[in-house]
């Protein structure tokens, strides 16, 4: 014979001593039945001894049994059995709150539990008529709660609901049993202190409010994308010793970054770099610079000296933007055991001097000391492809024509002016790009004495 109580702290089931204790256990089961102990605060709790409820006045001194609320104040009270056999032995026991003595013990509502073992002073004073099956941690909450100096929880801890799972008594005469809670009575409601659903929010200054919001957003979001699986888990951080680099020059290359951002570490290339990896994040597809970079160095304190010096420093006639790194896509990948990527239709791709042979789709835009060869030769490749492309679109536009190229002789000069033309343009734009690579041919002499000058130091 069993009741659950629903608490604010959680539930609580009872088996019940039916045979040893039947009135006691008829008063008990009927009650919850009418619903009576619904609302009703534990209006004292003493710490490793007991705590009480089911006064409905909450001040240790109301309630009445089942048969007071069927007929009246002249039966409040019933007469519970005391048995030697039925001690205060251990944490978890159920008993009727008791007063009087001897054979004039009488007991109404009022119950409680033991919250701890041996409790030898309560034993022929008050009936035990049950014991806690389940929710031990709900009265060690309890137990644990903060009281003032009467035993009265600061914080309201009340009973919910009581639903019988097993009652084997018939109802007394007269019992009628309600079709909802009842409405809690003024009583009830005056004695709350704190609510339990209550958030308290300290006295604490507004922007200190809205700091800890704002954290409590970011933890937020952070766990939705620990659950989406674009985070390894919540709390993980940025790496410390990454740059950000950003508004990036598309000819800025890799190697470039690496030369000028390795100035605040000792580069070494016996050793291989103070700079782990230097990376201009380039389209998956046509391999092009997005303009910006990830810079990572071995050491914070490194890391640090470059934020502070390269912020706004112009690079190939473009200010860049420089940052500390918020990217966690390398550890996320790492972590899955799976390729780095920097998003969708993103990859990592390093492109250096001697990849240029075997990419034949990535031409320099400007020449470098000790390449020019190289630099000629992808020269005339491209010449080579512009002139098969005009040749294509001229055999097409025949095509659509409806004649041959070989017998059209009488348009071979205006052929010849066409090629001059487009032969003089080209020259003025190898004019131009022959200026501009002197530009920065010159540009990394300066660099490469600079870098000479401070190592001889």
């Amino acid at each position: 014979m069993s009741v659950l109580i629903e608490t604010t702290l959680g539930e609580i089931v009872i088996d019940l001593y039916t045979s040893k204790c039947p009135q006691s256990s008829l008063n008990f089961l009927k009650l919850c039945k009418l619903k009576y102990y619904n609302f009703h605060l534990f209006h004292t709790v003493q710490k490793n001894f007991i705590c009480q409820t089911g006064d409905p006045d909450s001040t240790g001194q109301g309630g009445q049994s089942i048969w007071g609320t069927i007929h009246g104040d002249q039966r409040k009270y019933f007469f519970p059995e005391i048995r030697k056999d039925l001690i205060h032995s251990k944490k978890g026991l159920v008993s009727f709150a008791c007063h009087g003595s001897g054979k004039n013990l009488r007991a109404a509502s009022q119950f409680f539990f033991t919250l701890a073992d041996e409790l030898d002073s309560l034993d022929g004073k008050h009936t035990v008529f049950g014991e806690v099956a389940e929710g031990l941690d709900i009265l060690e909450a309890i137990n644990q709660s903060i009281c003032d100096e009467g035993g009265r929880p600061y914080r309201d801890i009340r009973i919910k609901h009581t639903i019988i799972l097993d009652d084997p008594f018939d109802d007394p005469e007269g019992f009628i049993e309600p079709d909802r809670s009842p409405v809690p009575t003024e009583a009830l409601l005056k004695a709350a202190r704190i609510d339990p659903d209550e958030v308290l929010v300290e006295d604490i200054p507004e922007e200190e409010r809205e700091r800890l919001a704002q954290l409590d957003e970011i933890k937020a979001r952070a766990l939705t994308l620990e659950m989406v699986g674009d985070l390894p888990f919540a709390e993980i951080k940025p790496p410390e010793n990454v740059l950000f680099v950003c508004k990036l020059n598309p000819i800025t290359r890799d190697e470039d970054l690496e030369i000028i951002f390795g100035r605040f570490g000792t580069i070494l290339r016996s050793f291989s770099f103070l700079i782990v990896s230097c990376e201009i994040i380039r389209d998956k597809t046509s391999g092009e610079s997005l303009g910006y970079a990830f810079i990572e160095y071995e050491n914070k304190q490194d890391c640090e000296l470059a934020y502070s010096k390269m912020e706004n420093v112009l690079i190939d006639d473009r200010r860049i933007h420089v940052d500390f790194s918020q990217s966690v896509s390398k550890l996320n990948n790492e972590f899955n055991g799976g390729k780095v990527s920097y998003g969708n239709g993103l990859e990592k791709k390093t492109r250096y001097r001697d990849q240029i042979e075997k990419e034949d789709d990535y031409e320099l835009i400007f020449d470098h000391q000790g390449h020019s060869s190289r630099v000629d030769a992808s020269k005339s490749k491209s010449r080579e492809k512009e002139d098969d492309m005009k040749r294509r679109s001229e055999d097409s536009s025949d095509r659509r024509d409806g004649r041959s190229r070989s017998p059209q002789r009488g348009r071979s000069g205006d052929n010849r002016e066409s090629r001059d033309g487009k032969d003089r343009s080209n020259s003025r734009w190898r004019d131009r790009s022959h200026s501009r690579d002197s530009r920065h041919t010159d540009y990394r002499k300066r660099n490469d004495d600079r870098y000479r000058d401070r190592r001889a130091r």
